[in-house]
């Protein structure tokens, strides 16, 4: 049985009064003017300059750190590594923008099987199963550590996390979680938040030991999805069971806001922020569409049918579009983010049950899970056209694509930033 605590979230610290001129003599204060001027001129570039030079036509990029984000005034979370771009939350997401920490691994694409207990591996390259790795009862999602060294594979019912080293492909010790059924992790790395979604509890963790730290009851069924505002301060989750959504302050770890979705029966899933930080897109099966969500006003949000079954939300390279996986009619929708509206529809050629994916790292396939079919889709991403069609273990849900650009990841099969 494990230990329940409630600590308050930790103190931090606060900024130094600005430096004053009023006393300076005038040398000394044109001395002071141009060490200012320099200490701004230097922090601009480690700004900008999160990219270190590679091979030709490379870019990789540092693994973000824990605590080390230092944000403007007003720009929310403390401790959050700045934001790139206010303008675009995934900047850091560009084709083949590997960080150092993951820039060795192999392209795998890991695929939970819920009824079958493993995770098939497969090398994108050959559209082959290299790997099937034996894990706990119920898998649900292939998960990325928020330092992007980890991969944890939820394993629902079996109430543990299997850690797999991305380098080698080889499967740790499983930890003791109860009720994993999905995993996120906050902006600054302090925490783990894990989905618990039959306790209806969200559990702030150790991002490492995954101990428990503290737990807030949230009294809606089956949390299962979720994302995170872009300055970090609040993300929302999704109640699949209940038809709701939450809004929860991510440095008191308390849900501030709740609100029960428009529509009998609603069944809200992923959850994805815009590009430009402005609006939540919540995909919804029985709604047959996403809903569109002002998180700051957490307002009444308004629906947009995409397909039957509307299920995942996978963001493009070049942040234009976003990739909505139909689970009820073998669909994949693309939705575009400046003409703000649905541009094409892609078919499987056979049918099947899109269902939890992601995109590859350089941009062109997004492969998704046949959930119901026991089998694994890759499709270009340019034209829509199925690429392969891959059997694996029966039950396949929320595949990881790895490694993936961005700095740090938030969780689930793969959201970076």
């Amino acid at each position: 049985m494990e230990r329940v605590t409630s600590i308050a979230p930790r103190p931090t610290p606060t900024l130094a009064s600005p430096l004053t001129l009023t006393r300076t003599p005038a040398r000394g204060r044109s001395l002071l003017r141009r060490a200012l001027i320099a200490a701004t001129a230097l922090t601009t570039l480690a700004a900008c300059g999160t990219g270190t030079a590679g091979r030709a036509g490379e870019t990789r990029t540092a693994g973000a750190v824990p605590g080390s984000g230092r944000p403007q005034a007003g720009q929310g979370l403390r401790g959050m590594p700045p934001v790139l771009d206010p303008a675009d939350v995934y900047a850091a997401d560009r084709p083949n923008r590997l960080s150092r920490v993951v820039k060795d691994f192999p392209s795998r694409v890991y695929v939970p099987n819920s009824e079958s207990d493993t995770v098939s591996v497969i090398d994108p390259k050959t559209y082959k199963v290299v790997e099937t790795i034996r894990v706990g009862r119920q898998p649900q999602h292939v998960v990325p550590s928020w330092d992007l060294k980890t991969l944890w594979v939820n394993n629902n019912r079996g109430h543990t996390l299997t850690p797999i080293d991305p380098s080698t492909g080889r499967a740790g010790k499983p930890v003791e979680v109860h009720d994993p059924y999905n995993l996120y992790f906050t902006p600054h790395g302090r925490y783990a938040v894990v989905m618990a979604s039959l306790d209806r509890e969200l559990v702030f963790r150790d991002p490492h030991t995954m101990e428990r730290i503290r737990t807030e009851p949230v009294g809606c069924y089956g949390v299962n999805h979720a994302d995170f505002s872009a300055d970090g301060r609040y993300f929302v989750v999704s109640c699949e069971f209940s038809g709701e959504l939450l809004k929860v302050d991510t440095e008191r770890m308390r849900v501030v806001g709740r609100q029960k979705l428009p529509l009998e029966g609603a069944m809200p899933q992923d959850v994805k922020l815009s590009p430009d930080g402005k609006r939540f897109y919540i995909a919804d099966m029985t709604a047959h569409g996403m809903w569109v969500l002002d998180g700051e006003k957490f307002s009444v949000p308004e629906l947009l049918p995409t397909g039957k079954g509307c299920h995942g939300l996978y963001i493009s390279r070049d942040s234009r579009e976003m990739y909505i996986s139909n689970r009820g009619e073998g669909s994949v929708s693309v939705f575009d983010f400046r003409r703000n509206r649905l541009t094409k529809k892609w078919r499987l050629p056979d049918g099947g049950s899109p269902d939890m994916g992601g995109v590859s790292a350089d941009g062109k396939v997004l492969w998704l899970s046949g959930r119901y079919d026991a089998e694994v889709y890759a499709i270009d991403t340019r034209t829509g056209k199925q690429l392969a069609r891959i059997p694996v273990g029966s039950g396949p849900h929320g595949l990881a694509v790895y490694p993936q650009p961005g700095r740090y990841s938030l969780g689930h099969t793969g959201v970076f930033r």
